[in-house]
């Protein structure tokens, strides 16, 4: 630990898996004060949110049991970062002023305005509260109502695969197709557990209306970039869950700071903001040089110890490292008894191995667990002793080439 006279004021902005873990490892120095803001008293567990909504797992941990010690948790939101006082405002009226902010603010849904009735009646499952109320209402529907769950990706399947574990009628909507960043034999293996439960997959499938009681879905085949719509009919749907896509709350925008077409914090390769050094970003609200890692859990812990170290080498008047991060897969929940590990390469590109089954599910539920235990209570007791795959250069690729889907 090191010892100086003058206190730095640091405020993380955010207490999910970014912010959290980047407020512990923090306290690697002790003449830094923290302030680790979020609007939620209690941290949620967003990957176990479908489990939450399906009632076989809670959701949320008391914050008490994850920060270390001198972490001051302040419950309110943030409505403004003013850079040129160095104030962080927040909704209550209060005033936070800082040194360094570590925006952490992460993702939430992204219905598509443009899909008439969307807003109005789709269900999500990205945040706590919505997913409280996707639960409440799932709780009214006899078992066999029909659910159309909207959007291929790692949310839609593992939504989907809960549900239809426990009986449900689901029918999953895939803008393209099911499970695009996995491999093929991956892809079939989902597709086929999927069926071998009763639940129903359209590929290639775009959904254009959500009625009160029924979603009309427009089916047809992609050519080049562009979905070939035909004639589609009305598929009933007692209760439809939009998992199609995240957005990111607008907070960088509002306060001045730069951002990509999504919202994202635009920063250079250590995280730190293209329009202030004392601005440095961790999460799914981060762009690093435009080019956006893809937006999960895996990512958020270290981009959030990355960007802690970011602050401490300013603070030390050392050069921050790089982002250099490398992945090594995904997995994905397909109920309680089963799962996919799918490897992949450095740079995000799945490999034709995976592991299924009950090993595949065994190791999902250590990954969640990991995550938190070992992960965030880690840098609890022993601040910056996070180590995570390392990888060379990041690859070169435009912010559009990011693996977000903004409609199905």
């Amino acid at each position: 630990m090191t010892e100086h006279n003058t206190r730095h004021k640091v405020v993380v902005i955010g207490g999910g898996y970014a912010g959290t873990l980047a407020a512990n490892r923090l306290r690697t120095r002790d003449d830094v004060d923290i302030t680790l803001v979020n609007p939620r008293p209690e941290f949620v567990e967003r990957i176990r949110l479908h489990q939450f909504v399906a009632r076989t797992s809670e959701a949320t941990i008391d914050y008490g049991t994850l920060l270390g010690e001198g972490i001051q948790l302040v419950v309110d939101s943030v409505t403004r970062i003013d850079t040129a006082a160095r104030a962080v405002r927040l909704a209550s009226g209060r005033r936070l002023d800082f040194d360094y902010v570590i925006y952490a603010v992460g993702s939430s849904r992204a219905i598509p305005s443009a899909v008439p009735g969307a807003a109005e009646f789709a269900f999500d499952i990205a945040e706590f509260e919505y997913a409280q109320r996707l639960r409440a209402r799932l709780e009214e529907l006899p078992v066999d109502a029909p659910i159309t769950v909207v959007g291929g990706g790692l949310t839609g399947i593992e939504t989907a695969a809960e549900l239809a574990e426990q009986g449900r009628k689901v029918t999953l909507v895939c803008g393209r197709s099911l499970a695009p960043t996995f491999s093929a034999s991956g892809r079939r293996y989902i597709a086929k557990w999927l069926s071998r439960h009763g639940a129903v997959v359209l590929e290639d499938a775009q959904v254009r209306e959500v009625r009160p009681d029924a979603v009309v879905v427009a089916e047809g085949g992609v050519r080049a970039d562009a979905v070939v719509v035909a004639d589609g009919g009305v598929r009933a749907s007692a209760l439809t869950i939009w998992t199609a896509g995240f957005g990111v709350p607008e907070l960088a925008a509002a306060s001045g700071l730069r951002t990509d077409a999504l919202g994202r914090l635009l920063t250079d390769e250590t995280l730190t903001s293209l329009d202030d050094d004392r601005v440095v970003a961790a999460g799914d609200a981060a762009a690093p040089s435009g080019r956006p890692l893809r937006m999960s859990g895996y990512a958020a812990g270290p981009l959030g110890a990355r960007a802690a170290d970011t602050v401490l080498s300013r603070i030390a008047g050392t050069e921050p490292a790089v982002l250099d991060l490398a992945f090594t897969g995904a997995c994905v929940s397909l109920g309680r008894r089963a799962g996919i590990r799918q490897l992949a390469r450095k740079d995000d590109t799945a490999i034709n191995i995976y592991i299924g089954g009950r090993m595949g599910a065994a190791i999902k539920e250590v990954t969640c667990k990991f995550v938190v235990s070992k992960r965030i209570r880690g840098e609890a007791r022993k601040p910056g002793s996070m180590s995570w795959p390392k990888g060379g250069p990041r690859p070169e690729q435009p912010a559009s080439a990011a693996r977000v889907v903004t409609s199905p």
